[in-house]
């Protein structure tokens, strides 16, 4: 995968160098243009995890093209809270939402940063 993800907003390393999001957990079916990603948070009740998510619909929506269908979702049993979560990030109004608001955008764009 490549390293493109920045920082967990509290952590100084990529998500990539902290295992939150690995290879291993993106499946791609390219002929019914699916994307699922699945990420573990660093902690089981890590206070990001709806962040470190929103930051991965937003990577994907700007590196994928349109035709795909995205679903991120927390690694099954890897968070206090994530079924909660989950339908937080896979409900579109509340994703549309939350990166309409420019405070939560901006957060989500520190999380994005290429060095």
């Amino acid at each position: 995968m490549e390293e493109t993800g920045k920082l967990d907003p509290e952590h100084p390393l990529t998500l990539e160098q902290l295992n939150v999001v690995d290879e291993e957990n993106v499946f791609v079916d390219d002929q019914n243009n699916i994307v699922e990603v699945h990420f573990t948070p660093t902690i089981n009740h890590c206070s990001a995890a709806t962040l470190i998510g929103l930051s991965i619909i937003v990577k994907l929506m700007r590196c994928l093209p349109e035709r795909f269908k995205t679903t991120v979702k927390v690694s099954k049993g890897s968070h206090d809270t994530e079924d909660a979560i989950n339908k937080q990030l896979n409900d579109k109004e509340r994703v549309s939402a939350a990166i309409e608001n420019p405070n939560l955008l901006q957060a989500i764009n520190r999380c994005l940063i290429e060095e």
